[in-house]
């Protein structure tokens, strides 16, 4: 009866999951975006398809498929999937998993994929406790992760473990997930008669700035708030619709992370490359998100110093 009530209550949270948890593809068909990392003749693809697979890290801003990624390659290898969010996992739960994975290896014949999501948020005494079942064997690791792991995750583990960078999906990438959200019948909105014009699309792919989850998580509040109570869609929703009902969104940006020196990073090159447009991108970017302009004018200075130099000493003043 508990299994009853389990797949129950498992069907009720799918049916009532966000829209961007119901869309996550089980296949790389519609796994958009990454193609580079998982195209047909890639060496990652070829892994999975021979079943061939070593653990993994893929590094990569949120929303760009990390997890879903983690889940198609459980699908395909035919692997338990065991997945913990290091922010809300103990080393002791892991463990208890790593043991059924031993059973399940040693009578099933069964491998076991333990995905562990934010793993840089494990010290490196869990991090440690990962090791001797990655190293014979008994788990393929999967770990996700915003930060560069080359800091954030320890070396033994590293050096067990091919690292994968994925990229912020591309506008046309996102415009796909977006119209495939559009069209699903089954776990989208494909029953409801939705039309939004080109512009619109646009407008909400551009929104997402490249986090397939805030682009579904958008599109799912645009349509529910022009729903209403009624149920109903029946114009076609404009570019100027999505602006009004979505207003402004936070820039991807944190002051201490890996984002923080990224976005300073284009900065400098876009200035390097004689790219005003660019650098004024990247600069009110940095102001909109709350940069301190002192941080930014030193970043400056120290540019001005190192690429003009001996050229003209009084550059810097």
């Amino acid at each position: 009866m508990d299994d009853l009530f389990d797949k129950n209550l498992e069907e009720h949270l799918r049916k009532r999951a966000p829209l961007a948890e119901r869309m996550r593809p089980k296949d790389f068909e519609y796994f958009f975006g990454q193609e580079e990392l998982v195209g047909k003749n890639s060496p990652l693809h070829r892994a999975i398809q021979n079943d061939n697979l070593t653990s993994l890290i893929f590094w990569g801003p949120p929303g760009s498929g990390k997890t879903t990624l983690a889940r198609i390659i459980a699908e395909k290898t035919e692997a338990h999937f065991a997945k913990f969010s290091a922010v809300t996992t103990g080393i002791n739960e892991v463990r208890k998993s790593i043991e059924k994975a031993r059973e399940s290896l040693k009578y099933e014949k069964r491998r076991t994929i333990l995905f562990i999501d934010e793993i840089h948020r494990f010290n490196k005494a869990q991090q440690d406790a990962l090791l001797p079942h990655v190293e014979d064997g008994t788990v393929i690791l999967i770990g996700a992760t915003t930060e560069n792991p080359s800091f954030e995750v320890i070396s033994p583990l590293l050096s067990r473990s091919a690292v994968y960078i994925l990229k912020p999906l591309s506008e046309e990438a996102t415009r796909q997930i977006i119209l495939r959200a559009l069209n699903d019948k089954e776990r989208g909105f494909g029953n409801f008669g939705i039309k939004f014009q080109d512009k619109a699309i646009e407008r909400l792919a551009n929104f997402a700035d490249g986090d397939a989850r805030v682009a579904l998580n958008g599109l799912e509040f645009v349509v529910n708030h022009l729903k209403g109570k009624s149920g109903t869609i029946k114009k076609e929703i404009k570019a100027e619709e999505i602006s009004d009902i979505l207003k402004e969104h936070a820039l991807r940006y944190d002051k201490k992370g890996e984002e923080h020196f990224n976005v300073i990073s284009a900065f400098i090159k876009s200035m390097r490359d004689s790219d005003p447009n660019g650098a004024l991108y990247w600069l009110a970017r940095m102001v909109e998100s709350g940069e301190a302009p002192r941080f930014i004018a030193r970043r400056m200075v120290i540019f001005a110093s190192e690429d003009v130099g001996n050229a003209d000493p009084q550059a810097v003043r």
